[in-house]
């Protein structure tokens, strides 16, 4: 089973094209793009900066890119980086900017003042479902225990998660309660700042459950200290077959934390054409599988177009969701 909506449009471009700012088409038809500038909108270590060099180690060792460097710009929530893509336009048509749901989040709350519609859409390329989970000891098995749970006592039916109120995993726990017909008003949350409190939290009995990335999840299952309850993916992953879907269990919602790779603005058209290219093939190599197996990631493609539409609906959830709980 595959979670890669393989929507490849791929454009190549003229075979014998070379393209200033670092992008090259080999004529014969394997190294793609010459070399590709990485721009982190934050530190080391974190998720943004795994994709970003764990999608260059893959280009690089497959011969799909000459050369990749890597450029760390913390700031604003991301927002020092799309500012710095954005104002240096013509000279960083050899970058690609990686980036994730906070783009839409940050924007929709003023954090930045920019959008993803002011840069080029390349390409999203991974996601990282969301999951909700609870302490391996807890007499909870099901979303319908916790929901049935919450109903009896919604005072000590609490939800934690890593990001601040109104930040992802409060969104994710409140889109949940609202599709299986909850008020997600009225979902208690507690923020942590790292994962060990929350989950100190959660064997204390502080919290009922922990709404966090699948990935996260599957290590803290898979270290015996959690069941996982539900899923927002569309059907069961393998990577974690165990893990049922909140859909399979009559809660009618699906969410990706989707990363992917945005451009400068008024990026040549063939520049564009061969970077989609360069990652819609690299989808088929062994170096991608074994960097994508390695992080735990999913393969979900949009290019082009097909990323515009996504990243639009997304928009309009979360910001359909964010007025409900009054953060908008």
């Amino acid at each position: 089973m595959k979670h890669m909506k393989m929507t490849r449009r791929v454009i190549m471009a003229a075979a014998a094209a070379t393209l200033s700012f670092g992008a090259i088409a080999k004529a014969d038809g394997h190294q793609v793009v010459d070399s590709i500038h990485f721009l982190i909108p934050g530190g080391a270590g974190g998720g943004w900066d795994g994709t970003a060099r764990g999608t260059g180690e893959a280009l690089t060792k497959s011969g799909l890119v000459g050369q990749a460097s890597y450029e760390n710009m913390s700031g604003g929530g991301g927002g020092k980086a799309i500012g710095y893509l954005i104002e240096n336009a013509q000279s960083n048509h050899g970058t690609l900017m990686v980036n994730s749901t906070p783009i839409v989040i940050r924007s929709l709350t003023g954090v930045f003042p920019q959008n993803f519609r002011d840069l080029t859409l390349v390409a999203g390329t991974i996601g990282d479902y969301a999951a909700v989970v609870v302490g391996k000891d807890s007499p909870i098995n099901s979303m319908g225990d916790f929901i049935a749970a919450y109903q009896s006592n919604p005072n000590d039916t609490a939800v934690g998660g890593g990001s601040v109120p109104g930040g992802l995993d409060h969104l994710v726990a409140a889109m949940v309660m609202k599709a299986a017909g909850e008020d997600p008003i009225g979902v208690k949350y507690i923020p942590y700042d790292a994962g060990g409190e929350a989950m100190a939290a959660l064997l204390s009995g502080e919290i009922t459950a922990l709404s966090t990335g699948f990935s996260e999840a599957i290590d803290l299952a898979n270290a015996g200290e959690v069941k996982i309850i539900g899923i927002t993916a569309p059907e069961r992953v393998d990577s974690y077959p165990d893990a049922p879907t909140m859909i399979e269990q009559g809660i009618d919602t699906e969410f990706v934390n989707w990363r992917g790779f945005f451009a400068a603005p008024d990026l040549p058209a063939d520049t564009l054409a061969m970077y989609q290219d360069a990652i819609a093939k690299m989808y088929d190599t062994p170096e991608w599988e074994e960097v994508r197996s390695r992080n735990g990631w999913v393969n979900i493609y949009n290019n082009g177009d097909d990323f515009l539409t996504f990243l639009e609906g997304q928009e309009k959830e979360i910001g359909d969701l964010m007025k409900e709980l009054g953060f908008l």
